[in-house]
């Protein structure tokens, strides 16, 4: 038990990682207010006036007085900054100066009015996306805003005061401030100062009194005040409980999903879903539902994007639910995601339309047994009838001809049937005629052919014939029937042509990013990502697309399609918001509308990675609903593909990083045991000398001047292995290719190794045919050295080293060849490597590493191949093979002429 209180009792993970996020971000205090003229930039200037006497960097970024005296008094001793000039439409506005701010960069920027719409052509579209950007550059803000101007608020307000607000600032920005600071006077007391012209000019004064500042009006918006700032206050003190791991009363877990269509009531079951799970302090989710096989038109896709965005803003997590019954998905999702309200809105018209459109509401609530269902009545504003699709005249007088014809049709088989064969019922050859309409042209068409069936059929088929009266009641009970069955079949038949004009429609899209998949999947190189990627991209939308990466703290180009290596600083600051803010921006968008490109972000599991930017096509501003689908579907797509590269290259980055540390401590190693042994032995040779020289025999003299010259020729060969190695690794090696006698190569390193360890027996044993060979004779004698150096190293004493060389058709072929414990199959590879050193076979230390890793680089470099064999007899033994190409006769002939 006490392991598990101690569990309970840690800082919950979430909340410090969201402290771990705020730091190195400026601190940002919001001073709220139930309505103008209750003192907030008073307030505000009022505490920066005390912070800049205590000795903090104070600076006014912009204020605004409304002609207050005591406002205006309080900007005296403060740094105020200069206002940038915008001309719109012959006026001059006066506007926040971010990159003023920026450059400055205080301690403490006070900048009022945060819902403020700044002008066209500015950076942001709203002034809190000035305040956001000054809070990442770590500068603290002070503002100001009233209830009024919250988004969730806005459409409350509005029936409160009867006043619609048109500035509004997202919620989010409320709840991310640092602190907030109510600023409230009684009802009388704003009235009273409203009276005094504190709060706007007399004229002005006495038409607020008389409409927005109404002592109910100021009651109730102080009341939303209060309430709001309790709910920050609450998740201010929940966020502490957690961070500390102090136990208290936690709030229950509520989660709340809103249903969101494209007619106008959806917004304002957005804003009060919005407003509950925010007293409740819940997570929700807008979700839209779409009939898998429902045709919308352009105009709703638009507002159902609309919705789901102002959604987004207001703290949802957005969805899209394509299904039939919507109900039981609904449902479904709801209980996945342990959702406990729903949010619907009423069926709207009589119980017929209700009936027709399923009445979504009475389902969700005769299924959900243990959900809250909340239906919202909405706004008694007349329905909105959905604008119908624009046909073109060629393709209604095709339909409406072809419709006549095959009636037509229907008639002449019915009157050549009747003519030959008696029938009870001739209504079945009309109904072809419907269901062929409704193949077609879809049901508008059916229905059409079956009322022209209809009097058809009775014109040309019910007695009294070619009239449209009708003599027997059966008769016209009858075609009444007929119409009925004409109409369903006629709808329903249309309507499986739309189910299945949708789903070729979704099979090309699913065929669409399959066939970009597949190709993603064949590319291994990142250039080649992004030219599959962009090229896609322009061919699916028929437009210009572009993509863009961060390379050493800067945005590049790295793929256009059509080609393109330039783009206008509109697109370049577009694409960079879009990297570093992780949304949007560009042509059509509130960001940088100015754009010729719209940019999206690529997102993955590490963050923004890139951006792409696509031109809509047709000279539109905006791309469809479906267009921006296939973008995203398509960029998440690259997204993958992007990071899986990059993610390839980081780690043979790593692989080289650590085989060079590997190397880095291997040579380490080497210098550290091959200079310091063989250096101590020479100092204390030359030590004992100079202190005991005089009392030392001849002998014990020689003994020590042979240890320190046998010293000094090992730390020469190791010193030259260095050099040699690293001229082979930079390429510095100067291989001359002559003409070269490999038995001239081979005696001369037999003769050297023979005076550097005598006591080692050396057979040679070289074929009478040797061909010449082009190579470097010095470096050849050496590469043998080292052969023969290496198996003295690891062949017990008393052994014998042998050297062969044959002629193997155009090549000769030399081998080393010793009696030694020969290594593993599994290393003989690796015993070329630098620094790679076997164990010692005679008990001496084995050598730097390097011998073996210098004679592949100079074979290689003479256009031949080192291989290692081992073991060769008895299990032991190891034979290192050499093979060259023997130099061509034509050449040694040439060669002999000249020296002729």
């Amino acid at each position: 038990m006490a392991g598990a209180d101690e569990k309970d009792l840690r800082p919950d993970p979430d909340s410090l990682l969201a402290a771990a996020r705020r730091e190195g971000r400026g601190k940002l205090k919001i001073f709220l207010g139930a309505a103008p003229g209750v003192g907030k930039t008073y307030a505000m200037l009022s505490g920066a006036r005390r912070l800049r006497c205590e000795g903090v960097d104070v600076v006014i970024g912009l204020v605004e007085t409304h002609g207050r005296a005591e406002t205006e008094a309080l900007l005296e001793g403060l740094e105020v900054l200069p206002r940038r000039h915008v001309d719109y439409r012959g006026r001059v506005i006066e506007e926040f100066d971010i990159d003023a701010a920026l450059a400055r960069k205080p301690a403490l920027i006070v900048v009022d009015e945060l819902a403020h719409t700044n002008a066209p052509e500015s950076r942001h579209p709203k002034r809190h996306q000035d305040v956001e950007e000054l809070l990442r550059a770590g500068v603290d803000v002070w503002t100001a805003v009233n209830i009024q101007h919250l988004e969730s608020l806005a459409d409350v307000v509005s029936r409160i005061t009867g006043v619609r607000v048109r500035e509004t600032t997202p919620d989010t920005v409320l709840e991310k401030a640092d602190e907030v600071v109510v600023v409230d006077i009684t009802p009388a007391e704003l009235l009273e100062r409203l009276k005094e012209g504190k709060v706007y000019l007399p004229d002005n004064a006495r038409r607020a009194a008389e409409g927005f500042f109404r002592i109910g009006n100021i009651t109730a918006l102080r009341e939303l005040a209060l309430r709001r700032t309790a709910d920050r206050v609450d998740d201010q003190m929940v966020e502490y409980l957690r961070q500390n791991a102090i136990q208290g009363a936690w709030p229950t877990a509520e989660r709340i999903l809103a249903c969101v269509g494209p007619d106008p009531a959806s917004e304002a079951l957005i804003r009060s879903a919005s407003r509950i799970a925010s007293g409740l302090n819940a997570s929700w989710m807008a979700v839209a539902l779409e009939r898998s096989a429902a045709t919308t038109d352009e105009p709703e896709l638009r507002r159902l994007e609309q919705n789901l965005r102002l959604a987004e803003r207001l703290g949802a997590d957005s969805r899209r639910i394509a299904a039939n019954n919507m109900a039981d998905d609904l449902l479904r999702l709801a209980r996945r995601e342990n959702i406990t309200q729903i949010f619907v809105n009423r069926a709207r018209g009589g119980p017929f339309a209700r009936w027709r459109r399923r009445d979504l509401a009475g389902a969700l609530i005769r299924g959900a047994s243990d959900i809250a269902i909340h239906v919202l009545a909405g706004e008694n504003a007349p329905r909105r009838r959905r604008p119908r699709k624009p046909v073109a005249p060629s393709a209604f007088a095709a339909a409406a001809a072809t419709v006549v014809l095959l009636v037509a049709a229907a008639v002449g088989v019915g009157e050549i049937v009747a003519a030959h064969l008696r029938l009870p019922n001739l209504s079945m050859i009309f109904l072809t005629a419907v269901l062929g309409s409704a193949v077609l042209f879809g049901a508008a068409a059916a229905i059409a052919a079956a009322l022209l069936s209809f009097f058809a059929y009775n014109f040309f088929f019910i007695p009294p014939l070619y009239t449209f009266t009708i003599a027997e009641p059966h008769e016209l009970f009858a075609l009444v029937v007929f119409l009925i069955v004409a109409v369903l079949t006629g709808g329903l038949a249309g309507r499986a042509r739309e189910e299945a004009s949708a789903a070729r429609r979704r099979a090309a899209t699913t065929q669409s990013l399959y066939d970009f998949a597949r190709k993603l999947a064949g590319v291994a190189r990142l250039d080649d990502v992004l030219w599959t990627f962009v090229a896609q991209v322009a061919n699916i939308l028929k437009s210009q697309a572009i993509i863009l990466l961060p390379r050493d703290g800067d945005l590049e180009i790295r793929a256009a399609f059509p080609p393109e290596d330039a783009i206008a600083p509109a697109e370049w600051a577009a694409a960079q918001w879009a990297l570093k803010h992780g949304e949007p921006a560009g042509c059509g968008l509130d960001t940088l509308p100015n754009a010729k490109y719209q940019f999206h972000p690529l997102r993955t599991s590490r963050g923004v990675i890139g951006a792409v930017g696509v031109e809509p096509p047709d000279g539109r501003k905006t791309f469809a609903a479906e267009e921006e689908r296939m973008l995203l579907a398509l960029g998440d797509q690259a997204a993958i593909s992007i990071e899986r590269t990059l993610l390839v290259e980081e780690a043979a980055k790593t692989a080289a990083a650590m085989e060079k540390e590997r190397l880095r401590n291997a040579l380490l190693s080497s210098l550290s045991h091959d200079l310091r042994t063989p250096l101590a032995s020479v100092l204390g040779s030359v030590t004992t000398l100079r202190q005991f020289g005089a009392s030392l025999c001849d002998r014990d003299k020689d003994d020590l001047l042979l240890a320190i010259e046998e010293e000094a020729r090992r730390l020469a060969r190791f010193v030259s292995n260095l050099f040699d190695m690293t001229r082979v690794e930079s390429g510095a090696l100067d291989v001359k290719h002559e003409l070269v006698d490999v038995e001239d190569a081979i005696g001369g390193a037999v003769s050297r190794a023979r005076k550097a360890f005598p006591e080692r027996r050396i057979d040679a044993a070289l074929a009478e045919d040797l061909p010449l060979v082009r190579g470097d004779g010095p470096l050849l004698e050496q590469v043998f050295f080292n052969l023969l150096d290496n198996a003295d190293k690891y062949v017990p004493a008393g052994a014998t080293t042998r050297v062969r060389a044959r002629r193997r058709g155009n090549e000769v072929v030399a081998m080393v060849e010793d009696d030694g414990p020969g290594a593993a199959p599994d290393k003989l590879e690796m015993i070329f490597e630098k620094f790679y050193r076997g164990e010692p076979g005679d008990g001496r230390p084995p050598g730097t590493g390097l011998g073996l890793a210098i004679c592949r680089g100079v074979v290689e470099a003479m256009d031949g191949s080192i291989v290692a064999e081992s073991p060769i007899a008895q299990g032991r033994g190891l034979r290192v093979s050499i093979t060259l190409p023997a130099a061509d006769l034509a050449d040694e002939q040439a060669e002999k002429a000249l020296e002729g």
